[in-house]
């Protein structure tokens, strides 16, 4: 859970209860003596702050300047016991940057286990909200702790932090957009960190029905006994080699009365992936419970654009199963039947996410939305191209792409776009069906299964976003755990960026 709403209070002076205080500055040159805020054209003159005598001290120890320490925060024990980190945040630098050295500076006090953290915020009147936000949001998302089965003693594991006192700044809403960002991020942590023993098909269906119910969202679920009565033959060739046949595509839809444009999200929810008979070696299926992560970030997605009350019709489609090897499994050579009637010869089992989606995508197209946006960790080629620090984006409408790059700049969640011309649909040619799955080459395989999918969206204008940032040793910009919950704040912007081309 995330900690409490914030707490506003007055200056810190000298404090006997708070045990981890976080200092916020902005940028100042490095003779420390203060730098010009462009925007209101007023210098900050001899900058003064909560423990800057004992940061003089620590910077004097280093040689160093107070400017200096711009992007690398310090820490120190105070006189009375307290631990105090002091960050500089450049707001000239791109969101993914502040966010960075505002996670780093937190987490040198969540090390400790505190039950509560103070941020001082300091600065011009237009510096202290964009600061006031970084701190809070990268408290809010790394403050809770993600599920763990880890037993012995209770020091083993760091506690949640259970709350969060703001000094040197008010938001009037409380920071509702922040928190309704960081409870869909957590919830998409949650889900994708699961064990597969646990997180099955079975047991993500009946979550999300649950959630559904407390949300006020319309659930409506497609097993797989109805699929093949409806010809849905890519996402039934996947199912079927599972026992039980506990796959199924879940659709939540959220109606609200005065929205005027509808969006469908989208969610590749391979709860496991073996590869099917085209098995996995170890070294590439460990992990792969976390191949259900594109579901969980449309529906952190969906909860976090509830929470924020955004005057959207969403509809959220989960593609939820599981890609076992089984005498039941689809093979190689098969030719299936997808729901929109095209054939597709099977070259790979291990390319399953491409097939249930293209299902789910058709079945989301029917409902006629105004854009569709898909997720997936869909391909290694991927993550081979831009490693885990960017998600790569495809798209059918110039416009759309380019309100997904400008989304990835200002939400810290940077994404790069790629082609996906038609000159590539050779490579899918197949002599006994309408196309292939994929090559048994590989090569571009990530322009190759975006060029598949856009069969099956029916024109409707189209992002598909491959989640080659899903997960980031060490965290990623504001997000301190592995498992990034890559998605949603890139989501809610993307969303905004819809509500505004209005």
């Amino acid at each position: 859970m995330l900690a409490s709403l914030i707490q506003n209070a007055g200056p810190i002076s000298t404090p006997k209860k708070p045990t981890h205080i976080l200092v916020v500055l902005p940028r100042l040159d490095a003779l420390g003596k203060g730098s010009s805020d462009k925007s209101s054209g007023k210098r900050q003159d001899k900058p003064d702050f909560f423990g800057k005598g004992v940061l003089e001290i620590l910077l004097s120890r280093r040689k160093m300047q107070l400017g200096e320490m711009a992007g690398s925060p310090l820490a120190a024990n105070l006189e009375n016991g307290s631990l105090c980190v002091w960050v500089m945040v450049d707001l000239s630098e791109p969101p993914f940057e502040q966010q960075t050295v505002i996670r780093k500076a937190l987490q040198l006090l969540l090390e400790e286990n505190p039950a509560e953290i103070h941020l001082a915020i300091y600065g011009s009147d237009s510096q202290r909200g964009p600061l006031a936000q970084l701190a809070v949001y990268a408290a809010w998302i790394n403050g809770p702790v993600l599920p763990s089965r880890k037993t012995g003693k209770k020091n083993t594991c760091r506690q949640a932090l259970t709350g969060i006192v703001l000094h040197g700044y008010e938001d009037a809403d409380n920071f509702a957009l922040l928190h309704a960002k960081a409870e869909g991020n957590l919830l998409t942590r949650e889900l994708t960190v699961l064990p597969p023993n646990e997180l099955t098909p079975s047991f993500y269906r009946q979550y999300v029905k649950k959630l559904a119910a407390s949300e006020g969202w319309k659930h409506q679920d497609f097993d797989v006994k109805a699929l093949r009565k409806m010809g849905a033959g890519a996402f039934v060739a996947v199912a079927q080699g599972s026992d039980p046949e506990d796959a199924a595509i879940v659709h939540l839809k959220r109606r609200v009365k005065s929205a005027s444009k509808s969006v469908a999200l989208v969610g590749k929810g391979i709860c496991f992936d073996t590869g099917g008979h085209n098995l996995k070696p170890a070294r590439y299926m460990q992990g792969m419970h976390e191949d259900m992560n594109g579901s969980a970030v449309a529906l952190g997605l969906l909860l976090a654009a509830t929470r924020a009350a955004l005057p959207l019709n969403i509809d959220c489609w989960l593609a939820i199963a599981q890609n076992h090897i089984s005498p039941r499994a689809y093979k190689q050579n098969d030719v299936i039947s997808t729901l929109n009637g095209t054939t597709v010869e099977i070259i790979h089992t291990d390319a399953e996410g491409r097939l249930v989606l293209a299902d789910t995508l058709s079945l989301a197209a029917k409902e006629k939305p105004d854009v569709m946006i898909d997720f997936a960790t869909l391909t290694g080629s991927m993550h081979t191209a831009l490693g885990s620090h960017y998600s790569g984006i495809f798209g059918n409408r110039d416009e759309l792409i380019q309100k997904a790059l400008i989304a990835g700049r200002s939400s810290g969640e940077r994404t790069c776009a790629f082609p996906m011309d038609a000159d590539y649909e050779a490579e899918l040619e197949s002599k006994i069906a309408d196309t292939k799955q994929c090559t048994l080459e590989g090569d571009a395989d990530h322009i190759l299964a975006a060029r598949f999918l856009s069969r099956f969206v029916d024109g409707i204008p189209w992002l598909h976003m491959d989640l080659s940032a899903s997960s980031h040793k060490g965290g990623l910009g504001a997000v301190g755990s592995d498992v990034t919950g890559f998605g949603v704040a890139w989501g809610i912007k993307m969303l905004e960026e819809i509500l505004a081309s209005e």
